[in-house]
């Protein structure tokens, strides 16, 4: 029988990527990132390791766990964010918040209300890191999630989407002119034989049609629940500097407080790292 070492492991099976964090004997901790399709290669990982402890999260985790032959622990995926975003944010620096929304930006976005020890989810939305890979699939012909984001870092979506300003003059309503009416509004004047959309500005309308929303269903959340501080985490705002500029644009103006979390995408995996080694 092999022994196990005082190395302990949590994963985040999501349905696109698997998230691990990994703590050494030492008590370092490293993260890696993998392909939901790679899971051979994660069992692999974690059976050389010899853990002492594996916290499993997330939908894949029922068929992790049947492939391991160490032993593991199912924790809830939401009370893993809390504890994972709980030991991220010793990072940042802000003032503590015993009540805040903890939104997990995934392939779907999932918005969590963290008061004290308790974290429970209390709403979502289907737009995700799917959305923007689908999107850019049918509007692109590209599915690779970091080259739409680069070029969505390069483009304009105000050449794509319908804003206020082109529907309604200076002082006609209390709005303003840069807010967007209709996202990919302006596709449909492509009929009338104006020049089709760079990529770069398909790209950035599939981000800002994203991270509006997100924003928007965080900020009736806050707004509903009295809370002012909004977290962020996931993988998809992973090296998505547009995606991030939105979100910060729009909860702020909704006067909510925006906070990303460092190792964002992490956050599950290290909140069960952190419970699997609290039950052993």
């Amino acid at each position: 029988m092999t022994r196990s070492t005082n190395t302990a492991i949590g994963v985040d099976a999501g349905a696109t990527l698997v998230k691990l964090a990994i703590r050494t004997p030492t008590g370092e901790i490293s993260y890696q990132l993998l392909p939901a399709t790679a899971l051979s290669e994660v069992v692999e990982m974690i059976q050389a390791a010899r853990p002492s402890s594996v916290g499993l999260a997330g939908g894949g985790a029922a068929k992790l766990a049947q492939q391991l032959t160490c032993q593991t622990l199912r924790v809830n995926e939401f009370a893993a964010w809390g504890n994972g975003a709980a030991e991220l944010l010793q990072d940042v620096a802000v003032g503590p918040a015993r009540r805040y929304l903890l939104v997990s930006l995934g392939t779907g976005t999932s918005v969590m209300l963290v008061d004290g020890m308790a974290v429970n989810r209390i709403g979502g939305t289907a737009l995700g890191g799917g959305t923007v890979v689908g999107l850019g699939a049918a509007l692109l012909d590209r599915a690779d999630f970091s080259e739409i984001a680069a070029l969505a870092d390069r483009g304009d979506r105000r050449r794509v989407d319908l804003l206020v300003s082109d529907i309604y003059r200076p002082g006609e309503i209390p709005l303003l002119g840069d807010l967007t009416a209709a996202s990919f509004g302006k596709l449909a004047r492509l009929a009338g034989g104006q020049t089709a959309p760079a990529p770069e500005d398909l790209a950035h309308a599939v981000m800002g049609l994203v991270g509006e929303n997100v924003a928007l269903i965080c900020g009736g959340l806050g707004a509903a629940h009295q809370v002012g501080r909004v977290v962020f985490g996931g993988s998809t705002l992973r090296n998505n500097r547009t995606l991030r500029e939105v979100l910060q644009l729009i909860t702020g103006a909704l006067g909510h407080e925006t906070i990303f979390l460092p190792e964002g995408e992490f956050a599950g995996a290290l909140g069960a790292l952190r419970l699997a080694c609290n039950r052993t």
